[in-house]
């Protein structure tokens, strides 16, 4: 029987209308135990799955009780973990003699180690100090630095009151964090919608222990900001809007096909992407890194173009790769460009720049002429045929 990866792989409708349990049904032995083929394979499936659909799934385990669904639930927060850039170490799900009781621990880029414990419920009393041994423990075994390690608690529903009281009275409260799910996944949604995958890693520090207990109200505000900013926003990786406002013409319409291209390049490159940021993704092994941008039609007709931007840090991530693509979406999927960075980088330099005190960036400019795309060359007064690139 193939594992429910290749299934995904495969036929990703069939998980539109499958709740986690069912596909847990179905995977191995249909049992989660620590070590088993079906977590090895709910693990994988996490791992490609988009986020909207790590949501459905926390939603079922906390909606509908059943075989595993607290264990899952703790697969399905140290995935979350993974996107927001932190080194996860997978825990147990049950406790075993000598083992340390701990259901992940999160490091970050700097070294911060975060020791988390995700609960379904906050209905039963939670005894901190078996909590806090699990850090003291790996403390004494050199596993995590005292000095630059805490505790986070994800717990399943928001009504946590009783737990924050619990954890003020603790002697162990500057050492622990809380969360709900919820808002975890709150975070990663606002990870996805930045331009800078270096950004996220501030957003992080709000999971350190700070002068606060809770820190769900925190991440609520920069949700709400980042989505009400984006109101607002044109067309993505067009022009920036203090240029859209000088040109002559009609303004710029939003475009949104990034799904679809990714889509074309998945199917083409038989990889599966996860999105970094709003438009950064890699794959499981983290070996390939794609820059994916799009662009609306300007001047249909004789003169047909399409504008982007390229930032450093977007070079900086695909630099970052073993491998790496910049793709450039051209009026619609129909006319998705699929470039190796390597092959793209020596031209960057042919570009003209906006540099101000926010920002530095290029402007890529593809012309249609002809059935061709071209990449204009301005620097060089000549032009670079991509068309070999379409996919």
């Amino acid at each position: 029987m193939k594992s429910i990866s290749h299934l995904w792989t495969k036929n990703k409708k069939i998980f539109e209308t499958k709740t986690l349990s069912q596909i847990l049904a179905f995977t191995g032995d249909g049992r989660l135990t620590d070590g088993n083929a079906t977590s090895h394979e709910l693990r994988d499936l996490l791992e490609q799955v988009p986020s909207k659909l790590l949501m459905e799934f926390s939603e079922n385990c906390l909606s509908t009780k059943f075989d595993g669904s607290g264990f899952a639930l703790q697969d399905i927060v140290n995935q979350i973990g993974v996107r927001l850039g932190f080194e996860v170490n997978q825990g147990l799900y049950r406790g075993k003699r000598n083992g340390i009781g701990y259901d992940g621990i999160w490091t970050s880029s700097e070294g911060y180690s975060i020791v988390v414990e995700v609960k379904t419920t906050d209905t039963y009393r939670i005894n901190m100090n078996t909590i806090a041994s699990y850090r003291d423990r790996l403390i004494e075994n050199a596993q995590i630095d005292k000095s630059r390690s805490s505790i986070l608690i994800v717990v399943g529903r928001n009504d946590t009151g009783d737990l924050e009281a619990q954890i003020r009275g603790s002697r162990h409260a500057w050492d622990v964090r809380l969360i709900s799910t919820e808002s975890l996944i709150k975070l990663l949604k606002l990870k996805e919608t930045f331009n800078d995958t270096r950004t996220i890693r501030q957003i992080n520090e709000l999971l350190k222990p700070q002068e606060y207990t809770r820190i769900d109200s925190l991440i609520d505000l920069l949700f709400l900001t980042s989505k009400d900013l984006q109101l607002d926003e044109i067309e993505e990786d067009s022009v920036p809007q203090e240029e859209v406002e000088s040109l002559p013409g009609p303004k710029f319409s939003r475009v949104n096909f990034h799904n679809e291209c990714i889509y074309k390049i998945q199917k083409h490159l038989e990889l599966n992407f996860k999105k970094q940021s709003r438009i950064a993704y890699d794959n499981k092994d983290k070996t390939v890194g794609l820059i994916c941008s799009i662009s609306k039609i300007h001047d249909p007709g004789k003169n047909e173009s399409y504008w982007f931007s390229l930032y450093p840090h977007q070079q900086e991530f695909l630099q970052g790769y073993q491998n790496s693509y910049i793709s450039y979406g051209c009026g619609s999927s129909k006319n998705t460009l699929l470039i190796p960075y390597a092959e793209f980088e020596p031209y960057v330099g042919e570009f003209w720049t906006t540099e101000n005190e926010q920002r530095m960036y290029y402007h890529v400019v593809i012309l249609h002429r002809n059935n061709k795309f071209l990449l204009q060359l301005p620097k060089a007064q000549s032009v670079f045929d991509l068309s070999k690139y379409k996919i």
